[in-house]
């Protein structure tokens, strides 16, 4: 079901760039070693795939995403050719799927047997169709090719040129293990012996199963040695026995000379406990993905402090000060709310990697992209910061009351999901290394990396929670939180104004806030009726439908609106970036200045009137010829995404330096101050 539905999704991203042949990343070549073949004789055809710099093609199993390759001939009469012989892949890991591709040119040998009684100079003609998968890191896109061959029978002649280009692409094919190969189940696992003379001199090695679906391919694979036989253990997919037949490519890197490729077909038999371990695959890096995880929770942490997450913190930390409260109440609203946040941000970390595996070109905070969502945002905080003006009472979250009894686990929850979802589109200190690195790792590590990011975000309320210390220090309830909600309103209804100024930058002509400022207007009349009613001890079931209302209204009024183009979105200091651009200044040896923005990052927003559209900052650009170039990601650019992903960073800010003297870009702190960017290029 998840492969159809990856297939699904890179179909979906393929759509606007498959439909021009002008722009194919693969290039297809049909070659015979022999232009003149005997009549009744059988000679090697070539299907030559030349993936673009950047670009792969897969495997005949392509691993946990893409798709395989269709090929059909088209031959002379009573002529017939082999399925074609693939090379030894490589592995390619894109957000925790590993995948089985060529990076670099390769070539599908088959075998073309030609029919007898052909007569001399009799022409052949060998056509192949081809429909296969090309992928970059961050696109996928279905491509199909036709090739053609002309041939005259002859004396079967083959020229050295030719001879030597088969010769090297026979030298990638796997070779054929005429030992027998034995495969079992143990613990858990598939162990697959290969008999193999000198196993303890190998020094790493990895199994690539011909048949989809029998091991776990994200899972690191263990290789190990018994007398003279390699050992590898592989994870079952789906907890899945021994098969009754397993073939594949066995790569095998000897301690001195090249690595080799076997072709075994294991059958069940013995296989035996390895004796030792090899220094090979032996799974994740640990350190790394401890310090990925550490700087999650860090940064997770720090956006407490944004402007959207630190009232509703404030407020259900003060709850949990009112009158009554027991230790045994205030751990679970604490347990609740960091479920809340925890499963919100694993929800948005899956949404991503399943995305990004399917092709999409997306990163950290993407929602923030679509004017649907920000519309949302809009009307959602500025629902939440009527509720804490008081002009209206929401029970179910017991948001804007901290004494309101209603409080509880189940409230609790729902604003840790509130506070996630609003938090998460900002990219603060330490967020940016930790969340590129998770797209990176595998999936459970790199889910683990975004739990992470949970737990730092709901650690404070968490820790109000558990420790009563700290709960003793806050306030004692009293009429004095009636004025503190009201002041908690003016961050909440900031951010409703800055959503708005967002939404028209993302749509052409200012409609964009046309639709969220009438959308907003009738969202505070119907709010205020509401809040009417519930003075008055009315029902609110018509109250309700007005709020639906005025909701829905400029959503349907939104869909008129179009897209403001990236090149129009304003780059203010500098000029658009693109990877060509850098590369031409870069070439005259300009140092070069390149920052990445979106107009919804708040921490993008103050490092550019703090620090990069400073006076003083402009004048040590200029005096040191610093070109500056602005990577605009509010509306989503799939080139700024892939240049995000080639720096190990999901998601904006991105400030980087590059030296006149072509040395290293140098990666500047998320936060900047002007005397760090006046000192650059001095």
């Amino acid at each position: 079901m998840i492969r159809l539905l990856l297939a699904f999704l890179i179909a979906l991203a393929a759509l606007p760039t498959s439909a021009s042949a002008q722009e194919r990343h693969m290039r297809v070549e049909l070659v015979a070693e022999s232009e003149t073949p005997r009549a009744g004789s059988e000679i090697a055809v070539a299907l030559v795939m030349t993936p673009d710099p950047g670009w792969h093609g897969y495997w005949l199993n392509t691993g946990d995403a893409g798709m395989p390759d269709r090929i059909s001939w088209t031959l002379p009469e009573k002529a017939s050719v082999t399925p074609p012989a693939y090379p030894v892949p490589e592995r390619l890991v894109v957000a925790g799927l590993m995948n089985y591709v060529y990076s670099h040119p390769y070539a599908l040998i088959g075998r073309l047997k030609l029919p007898p009684g052909l007569a001399d100079g009799a022409p052949v003609q060998v056509v192949v169709d081809i429909d296969y998968l090309v992928c970059s890191d961050t696109l996928c896109v279905p491509e199909k090719a036709r090739a053609m061959l002309d041939l005259a029978i002859g004396d079967g002649a083959i020229s050295p040129a030719l001879r030597a280009r088969f010769d090297g692409w026979r030298k990638a094919l796997p070779r054929p293990l005429d030992a027998t190969s034995h495969i079992a189940s143990r613990d858990g696992r598939l162990v697959l012996a290969v008999p193999f003379p000198d196993a303890r001199e190998v020094k790493g090695a990895y199994f690539y199963p011909a048949e989809h679906g029998v091991i776990d391919y994200a899972a690191a694979q263990r290789i190990g040695f018994s007398a003279d036989r390699l050992i590898v253990e592989m994870v079952p997919k789906s907890g899945q026995g021994a098969p009754s037949r397993l073939e594949g490519v066995l790569r095998v890197e000897p301690a001195s000379g090249d690595a080799l490729g076997l072709q075994i077909a294991a059958v069940p038999g013995p296989a035996p406990n390895a004796e030792g371990w090899l220094a090979g695959d032996t799974g994740l890096a640990l350190a790394p993905f401890l310090l990925t995880l550490l700087a999650a929770v860090a940064g997770g942490f720090i956006l407490n402090a944004m402007p959207c997450v630190f009232p509703i913190l404030s407020l259900k930390a003060l709850s949990l000060a009112r009158s009554g409260e027991s230790e045994g109440a205030a751990r679970r609203e604490a347990v609740a709310y960091s479920a809340g946040v925890i499963v919100t941000c694993l929800a948005l970390g899956g949404v991503i990697l399943l995305l990004r595996a399917g092709g999409e070109s997306i990163g950290w905070a993407f929602q923030l992209q679509n004017p649907y969502i920000v519309l949302g945002l809009l009307l959602l905080t500025l629902a939440i910061g009527l509720n804490l003006a008081g002009l209206f009472e929401l029970p179910s979250l017991a948001l804007g009351n901290p004494a309101s009894p209603r409080n509880g686990p189940s409230g609790a929850f729902m604003t840790g999901i509130l506070a996630a979802f609003i938090a998460t589109p900002c990219t603060g200190p330490f967020m940016g290394a930790a969340l590129g690195g998770a797209l990176v790792l595998p999936t459970s590590a790199a889910l683990g990396v975004f739990a992470g990011l949970g737990l730092g975000l709901a650690l404070p309320f968490l820790a109000i929670g558990y420790i009563p210390a700290l709960r003793a220090r806050l306030p004692k309830p009293g009429r004095w939180m009636a004025t503190f909600r009201h002041i908690l309103a003016v961050p909440m209804l900031l951010t409703a104004l800055g959503l708005g100024w967002v939404l028209s930058r993302q749509s052409s002509g200012g409609d964009g806030l046309t639709a969220g400022a009438a959308g907003a207007a009738l969202l505070a009349l119907a709010l205020g009726w509401w809040g009417w009613r519930q003075k008055h001890g009315r029902r609110a079931g018509v109250a309700a439908a007005a709020v639906v209302f005025a909701v829905a209204l400029p959503f349907a009024f939104l869909t008129q609106v179009a897209r403001a183009p990236a090149d129009q979105i304003a780059t203010a200091g500098g000029a658009s970036f693109s990877e060509g651009k850098l590369a031409s200044l870069r070439a005259e040896g300009r140092p070069v200045f390149v920052y990445f923005t979106a107009d919804w990052c708040l921490t993008c927003k103050v490092n550019e009137q703090a620090a990069i559209n400073r006076e003083s900052v402009r004048d040590a650009f200029a005096r040191r010829n610093i070109e500056v170039l602005v990577g605009d990601w509010t509306n989503g650019d799939p080139a700024i995404s892939r240049f995000l992903d080639s720096m190990g960073r999901s998601g904006v800010p991105l400030y980087m330096f590059y030296p006149g003297d072509g040395g290293e870009p140098q990666i500047l702190p998320q936060l900047l101050t002007p005397p760090m960017l006046e000192q650059l290029g001095g």
